[in-house]
């Protein structure tokens, strides 16, 4: 097998955000753009001899063909071998666990997760380590800055490989394995909850919908919840991933998944809707629950799940603790409280979390954009909260709004909620957050209506277990009776700037729960407005989307 040495010029522009790097497919299908990208990950790693990587994708268009341009780049860079799942998929939960499941030095997950797919779609990369989750910072950082420098790549004339045939194939000394991308996945499912109690609720009449938006998680959902659960077929809908996920944006929130949120909010007494919903995203590391016509928030989910953990088998010694990013809700804090377990608040960016869960300080973690995981794997995973409230349900027979009503009754109600302001020109995002940031030394004792500024900062984290230090992570404004707003700008798009503001109130009175989170954060929301001049400076009068 022939290696070639192709003479390159770095792009400046390969710096891997939150979760990787993510461009549009036409950036990516600049000559060079991938290649130079992954000799920068070879590079950076210097895998060891005898390496096992993992490779796989959310099936999203341009994923077969840079899955055959990485298989000759990792012959080149001399991997001993790589597992592909079959036609290139694997969802990024079912990538942490083959990772971790047969020890291999890391993986590179194609995916841009949440964003839209197609050939004017994005598409996205990123190299998660051994443990199975995404590359800390200093990683990235070495990996961008190896980026800025390369002259040259190295990458194999061979032929493409079959994705779709099973077993093992020669590529020079390295061999390619294809395997079942669902297998290891829902045997580890399996392991964690209790299955029997699950396909008793689903035989007794429970009926539920599973969103799989035309992405990833089809398969999953199939082989686990039709499957091995006994949910009859077609409970799983848009099950069939495709390229461009059907022209929809596999973001699984009450905007994107409007099939599902229609079927749940539907429905009247003759043929009432589903009992329980769920849905996610491109890559399959996101959820959103439903309840019938009811929603719920994926702040509440963590401490919801946190709270009842110990209902499934594979929690039922108990939890070391919990994480969540910085800008989600309080509410998992309560539980940990009561639990007498710590509470760990971190920046957004699932990484974050994993020196955590590497040294045992916590089991669950939760972000407020409609992420939750546990030390399962090293990823959020959206098809495994969907089978703990599963689980929980067939424990309680009562429905998602029963339990979220009784769980704010006994740990108060964080009424919260988050608007997107999605695709704004670069500058005017950078400019409210100037706003913002530049009333901080005054805000501090200022009246707004019946609130009192406490407190404002610019997030900072320093990680517990290796002293790392991670600045600018959104602006937080907090109020002397425990709401706050926070702004952030968002690491995960491609087009523009999405800026995100955080807005919630706590109220422990079960008398004034059940209000609409709108029409309760209506005074936060004003002030927001007042403080970032945002109307005016972005020319918007209401959010791309509101979660």
């Amino acid at each position: 097998m022939n290696i070639a040495t192709v003479i390159t010029t770095p792009f400046s522009d390969q710096k891997p955000g939150t979760s990787g790097l993510r461009k549009k497919v036409t950036v990516f299908r600049t000559p060079g753009y991938l290649e130079n990208f992954v000799q920068a990950v070879f590079d950076t790693i210097d895998a060891p001899p005898g390496s096992t990587l993992v490779l796989g994708g959310d099936g999203r268009y341009h994923n077969r063909e840079a899955i055959q341009v990485i298989l000759r780049m990792a012959a080149a860079a001399g991997i001993a071998k790589v597992l592909v799942g079959r036609g290139g998929i694997l969802s990024t939960p079912a990538a942490s666990r083959v990772i971790r499941k047969y020890g291999c030095f890391g993986g590179l997950i194609l995916s841009a997760s949440h964003n839209p797919g197609g050939p004017e779609g994005d598409f996205g990369i990123k190299y998660n380590t051994g443990n199975g989750g995404p590359a800390p910072e200093k990683i990235t950082d070495a990996i961008f800055a190896r980026s800025r420098e390369l002259t040259r790549y190295r990458i194999a004339d061979a032929p493409d490989l079959d994705l779709d045939r099973p077993g093992r194939h020669g590529l020079g000394d390295m061999v390619v394995e294809i395997i079942d991308p669902v297998a290891d996945y829902a045997e580890l499912m399996e392991s964690l909850f209790d299955f029997a109690a699950i396909r008793t609720l689903i035989g007794s009449g429970f009926r539920l919908c599973f969103d799989a938006m035309h992405a990833v998680t089809g398969p999953y959902a199939r082989e686990i919840i039709e499957a091995r659960l006994g949910a009859p077929a077609g409970t799983v809908i848009n099950g069939v991933p495709l390229e461009d996920f059907g022209g929809g944006h596999p973001d699984p929130n009450l905007t994107y998944a409007d099939q599902l949120v229609a079927i749940m909010y539907g429905g009247d007494d003759a043929n009432p809707a589903p009992d329980f919903g769920a849905a996610s995203d491109g890559d399959g590391d996101r959820n959103m629950i439903l309840g019938r016509h009811f929603f719920v928030t994926p702040s509440d989910s963590l401490a919801i799940i946190a709270a009842n953990a110990a209902l499934a088998p594979g929690y039922a010694d108990g939890i070391a603790g919990i994480a969540r990013s910085m800008p989600t809700s309080a509410a998992a804090d309560r539980v940990a409280e009561k639990l007498g377990v710590p509470c760990y608040e971190t920046p957004t960016g699932w990484k974050f979390f994993g020196n955590l869960m590497d040294a045992g300080k916590v089991t669950l973690c939760g972000e407020e954009s409609f992420g939750t995981g546990s030390s399962h794997v090293r990823e959020k995973d959206g098809l495994w909260a969907v089978l703990f409230w599963l689980n929980i349900l067939a424990n309680s027979r009562l429905s998602v709004a029963e339990i979220v009503h009784r769980h704010w009754a006994g740990y108060g109600r964080n009424v919260y909620s988050r608007h997107d302001y999605e695709a704004l020109p670069s500058d005017v995002a950078a400019g409210v957050m100037a706003q913002v940031r530049g009333r901080f030394a005054d805000l501090p004792g200022q009246r707004f209506g019946d609130y009192r500024v406490k407190f404002c900062d610019d997030f900072s984290y320093t990680d517990p277990i290796d002293g790392s230090l991670s600045t600018g992570q959104g602006l937080r404004i907090g109020f002397e009776d425990g709401s706050r707003i926070v702004f952030r700008l968002s690491g995960t798009g491609t087009e523009g700037a999405t800026l995100r503001i955080y807005l919630e109130a706590f109220e422990p009175d079960p008398a004034r729960q059940r209000v609409d989170a709108q029409q309760a954060l209506a005074p936060l929301i004003a002030i927001a407005d007042q403080l970032s001049e945002l109307k005016q400076r972005t020319g918007r009068e209401r959010p791309t989307v509101i979660t």
